[in-house]
């Protein structure tokens, strides 16, 4: 267990934390409400809040494609040492936009930096510290996980002797002699993975990372990218899957028609919407039928039946109203459980706001 005092960095407010080494903690300043986060060094430093050293920044990036706008005006910020996700539907500009940050298309316009280096007037720099995994990975199909890798190596001139142990590290050392073109769609991405962290780059960029693999793939690549952000990684990556984005991320950006939505915390997101949790009431006999006195009641926005559960979205101050009128309506409570809002429910009400995703 290690222990920290730090300044605050707007108001110079002490703040002692305490936590393993190496663990990313997230912060509040009692005094101002500065956010931001601090990772525990394995021996003792002296650090302070991470909130101005960002491994990517992207400003009033724009990209057209003939007379469709795929990027507009987009702008947002990754802190060295989280993991940021960009979420929004299929078609959103979430491939553009990180093609555009690694100067694989030309924007119209806007600026891009990686680790503080310009890439348009300084990309071989500012890529020298990305590991990229495109969103369709592809190898040689007649060559073996290690003849891969060791390509790979050459190509960016690490010593071969960490092909094995990286190939290790992704679990494909039992099918190291094993030709690419028998992997499964899951064994590929995660040669593809163990491609990217060669070098050991400090920013990693994944595009759909789990995008078509069954639940064991997306239960790997997961714990890989956790594991990857654990050793001091910075990781952006792109999804339209809800729940890895939250399960994985420190922070996510939502954007539809290549336009920033929100960005924030998911938990702030949901706040930030006023998203209500909702009861999940278990009633003998139930039988999928909506009780009339719930409906009406003041407060309550949303009643629904499946089978013995009744769930109901409504202002907290009335639930206990909710329970009375149904006990006084002789319905037998069996069970009372709280959802919290998702993630889900932020992008669904996000991208309604925005009139839809067509």
């Amino acid at each position: 267990m290690i222990t920290k005092t730090i300044r605050c960095p707007s108001c110079k407010t002490e703040i002692t934390i305490s936590g393993n080494p190496n663990e990313k903690i997230d912060i509040t300043c009692s005094n101002c409400n500065l956010k931001g986060f601090f990772r525990l060094p394995s021996a003792q430093t002296d650090d302070r809040i991470n909130t101005n050293s960002f491994a990517i920044e992207v400003k009033g990036l724009s990209k057209m494609f003939k007379d469709l706008k795929a990027v507009d005006n987009l702008s947002f910020n990754v802190r060295k040492g989280e993991i940021y996700g960009l979420l929004g539907p299929n078609g959103a500009g979430k491939t553009t936009t990180i093609k555009a940050i690694l100067s694989l298309i030309h924007s119209n316009s806007g600026q891009i930096k990686i680790n503080g280096f310009d890439i348009k007037t300084n990309g071989i720099e500012a890529r020298r510290s990305v590991g990229f995994l495109p969103e369709r990975v592809a190898f040689y199909n007649n060559l073996t996980p290690l003849q891969t890798m060791n390509f790979f190596c050459e190509l960016w001139g690490v010593d071969k002797s960490i092909a094995k142990p990286t190939l290790t590290e992704v679990g494909l050392i039992d099918a190291i002699n094993r030709k690419v073109g028998t992997f499964s769609k899951g064994m590929v991405q995660l040669l593809g993975v163990a491609q990217v962290m060669i070098g050991k780059p400090p920013v990693y960029i994944l595009d759909e990372p789990m995008g078509g693999l069954d639940a064991r793939w997306v239960k790997t690549i997961r714990e890989k990218i956790k594991w990857l952000n654990e050793q001091g990684a910075t990781i952006l990556f792109s999804s339209h899957i809800l729940s890895e984005v939250e399960n994985l991320c420190d922070r996510v950006a939502i954007i539809n028609k290549g336009r920033l939505i929100a960005e924030d915390t998911v938990a702030n997101l949901n706040k930030y919407l006023k998203i209500k949790p909702r009861l999940s009431i278990l009633i003998k006999g139930l039988d999928g039928k909506v009780p009339d006195k719930i409906k009406e009641l003041d407060g309550v926005e949303l009643v629904e039946a499946n089978k013995d559960i009744l769930f109901v979205t409504c202002e907290p101050n009335i639930r206990s109203k909710v329970i009375i009128t149904l006990e006084k309506e002789g319905y037998k409570i069996v069970d009372i459980k709280t959802i919290e809002p998702s993630l889900e429910d932020a992008f669904i009400k996000l991208i309604e706001f925005e009139g839809g995703d067509n």
